[in-house]
This record gives C-alpha cells, sequence and structure tokens, in this order.
C-alpha cells in the first residue's frame, strides 16, 4: 500500500512532528511518499507485526521511524488506545482494500 502524505493547501511546508499508526490484519509492505514536508523532523510511524515502511531515500528517511506495534483489535479499541497514548487523535480512516491512501497533514 502506498501512502502519500502532503501538507494541506495552506501550509506551503509542514514543519511539525507526526505520528501514525498503520494497523492491518496481515503484514504489508508500506510504501512511504510525501511532498513538502520538511527535512531533519521527526516522524513516527508504528505498524502492526509483520509490517514494514518502506521511505524514500532522502532527507525524509533520516528523521522518520518505524517500530514494530501490537495493536488492539478492534478500531474503537484503537483509537481509546490512541488518544491515551497520545491525548488527540487528529484523523481516523478504515479502508478495506486500496493500494493508494492519500494523507493531508497541517493544522
Amino acid at each position: 500500500v502506498t501512502l502519500h502524505l502532503n501538507p494541506i493547501s495552506s501550509v506551503h511546508i509542514h514543519q511539525k512532528p507526526l505520528v501514525f499508526l498503520l494497523n492491518s490484519p496481515l503484514p504489508l509492505v508500506w510504501k512511504l511518499k510525501t511532498e513538502r514536508l520538511a527535512p531533519g523532523i521527526r516522524r513516527v510511524f508504528f505498524v502492526s507485526l509483520g509490517s514494514v515502511v518502506q521511505f524514500e531515500k532522502g532527507n525524509f528517511s533520516l528523521s522518520a521511524e518505524m517500530e514494530e506495534k501490537f495493536f488492539p483489535e478492534k478500531n474503537e479499541h484503537l483509537l481509546q488506545w490512541a488518544q491515551k497514548e497520545y491525548g488527540a487523535v487528529t484523523s481516523f480512516t478504515e479502508l478495506k482494500i486500496s493500494r493508494n491512501i492519500y494523507i493531508k497533514v497541517g493544522e
């Protein structure tokens, strides 16, 4: 699955840390495609067990981290866990089948 990350239209370059929880019942390879995200900013990708993130070559991969994590099985429990762990959830998306996911990041 390719994850496309771009800033919202009102933000020229996104310059804040990001945390993503990428959960799947089956192990996946998450391919990351980014545009206009500032280099050197911490971005963390937690993936379900057996999954990996393939970062694009270049500056982005130097400040991005990937960690395998055991997530709660049901989406309601995952959302509650994320809120407890991080204090807020700004976006939650569930897809049954997809090859491309487009996410706008920003305020």
